[in-house]
């Protein structure tokens, strides 16, 4: 909780109330405070897992900041009787931190995608926001413990203020939480490097504010459609909430 407010619980998970702007507030303020932060951008997709995944469900519920990433998840603060003010998406959080951190000079490191996306997304960022420093390592490294040492030795000699990690649901979460000393706010970001790197398009203005991203990303990638069929399932747990209770 950040806010003040309690947070609104979908699913058993519990997701803070704040807008875009509140958000990166409290991360600027924890970086100047030197305090550690654990941020999750939970979409309906991680909200339904992590209610049969006890161990998702526990490190979601450990985060210091959890936010609504999709409007699924604002739909179902509202179906359940509170309010979410906006939606904050991974992508969209990931942006406004890289603003910041060309402003306030931040260290940024982007782990995840596959080899070469992460490197590709880091060019595009430094043209965009010059002076920006950002490492780099792609995410295919679990499997191999000792190409995971060599990552995280990397990461803590780049000592950086932001780690974006974009390696997939749960990995991301799991990982994020076994190294509390990688980086002064963590952050899960799913394909977000793929967007950054021009490999993904994401759906025009408008198409986000008719509420149909995923109608766009489905339509781009029809391979998508075994995801988007969590969607009704999720729908249906929400209402069952909403009848019956938690």
């Amino acid at each position: 909780m950040i806010s003040g407010q309690p947070q609104v619980k979908v699913l058993g998970v519990g997701i803070d109330g704040v807008t875009m702007e509140e958000s990166v507030r409290f991360i600027r303020g924890a970086l100047e405070e030197g305090r550690r932060l654990r941020v999750v951008t939970a979409n309906p997709e991680m909200i339904l897992r992590a209610e049969s995944d006890e161990g998702l469900r526990e490190i979601l519920s450990q985060a210091d900041f959890v936010v609504p990433d999709g409007e699924g998840v604002v739909w179902a603060a509202r179906v359940l009787g509170s309010r979410l003010p906006e939606r904050v998406t991974g992508i969209d959080l990931a942006r406004r931190l890289l603003e910041e951190g060309a402003t306030y000079g931040w260290r940024v490191f982007f782990v995840g995608g596959k080899p070469g996306v992460a490197d590709e997304a880091a060019v595009r960022v430094r043209r965009e926001f010059p002076g920006l420093m950002v490492g780099t390592h792609h995410g295919y490294f679990a499997a191999d413990e000792e190409d995971e040492a060599d990552v995280l030795a990397l990461i803590r000699e780049f000592r950086p203020d932001i780690l974006l990690a974009g390696m997939g649901v749960p990995f991301q979460e799991v990982w994020l939480s076994k190294y509390p000393d990688l980086a002064g706010v963590r952050v899960g970001v799913g394909g977000t490097f793929d967007v950054f790197a021009g490999r993904a398009k994401r759906a025009p203005g408008w198409v986000q504010r008719l509420r149909l991203e995923w109608l766009f990303r489905l339509l781009r990638e029809p391979k998508r459609f075994r995801r988007q069929l969590v969607l009704p399932r999720y729908m249906w747990r929400v209402i069952r909430q909403r009848v019956f209770g938690p």
